[in-house]
């Protein structure tokens, strides 16, 4: 390829966006523009380098590495999972950790163990039905929720929800706990298909200077 082809990030709004940064400029990859908290800039670039970067929301980072709009993208391991795009996952960032979880109330523990026909609350329909239908061989009524899943159990929504953990404090505070363990998620870098193939020297050499410091 051209060396005058630009190496397009499209990275997950937030702290995923601010820790891949830091991840970045140990590795000499910076991009001043991206700083500047008031800019209203979509696209920053480092002409330097060649490099170009932009935030988008979790769920559409995949969208953009599968169709080429981007060449590199940074997302939790949920993400690839619930979107399952056509995608290379490449590397584990190391951060972001948390654990995909059946939660519920502490009642509901002996209908996961008999397999009963439940309903189950989620902001990740695909992964609730992959673990239920594929894992568990349970029949579920998947219940798909965009706003706090918590409050289906609470409610009397759902039996159950499938949700990400982190400390469990919000479970715990609203009387539910984890149930079940689905996998363990953290940031990940995915590639796009072709620009794997045509920009192949520039990828590896970015993927190995990560794996050092991961």
């Amino acid at each position: 390829m051209s060396n005058d082809r630009y190496l397009t990030f499209a990275l997950g709004k937030g702290r995923l966006a601010s820790k891949t940064l830091e991840l970045l400029e140990q590795i000499g990859i910076t991009c001043e523009e991206m700083k500047d908290k008031d800019s209203r800039k979509l696209i920053f670039v480092n002409e330097d380098l060649k490099l170009r970067f932009f935030l988008a929301k979790g769920p559409d980072v995949p969208t953009y590495v599968e169709y080429g709009a981007a060449d590199i993208g940074v997302v939790g391991s949920d993400t690839i999972m619930e979107e399952n795009r056509r995608v290379y996952e490449v590397l584990d960032l190391g951060f972001g950790k948390c654990r995909m979880c059946v939660c519920g109330p502490e009642s509901a523990r002996e209908l996961l163990k008999h397999h009963e026909m439940i309903r189950v609350a989620s902001k990740y329909p695909n992964i609730a039905k992959d673990y239920f239908y594929n894992k568990k061989h349970q029949t579920v009524d998947i219940i798909k929720l965009n706003g706090s899943v918590e409050l289906g159990p609470i409610v009397g929504l759902s039996d159950v929800i499938v949700d990400i953990v982190e400390t469990g404090s919000t479970l715990r505070e609203n009387g539910l706990q984890v149930l079940e363990e689905i996998c363990p998620l953290s940031a990940r870098m995915i590639v796009n298909q072709v620009s794997m193939q045509m920009e192949t020297e520039r990828i590896r050499s970015l993927i190995s200077r990560l794996k050092e410091l991961c």
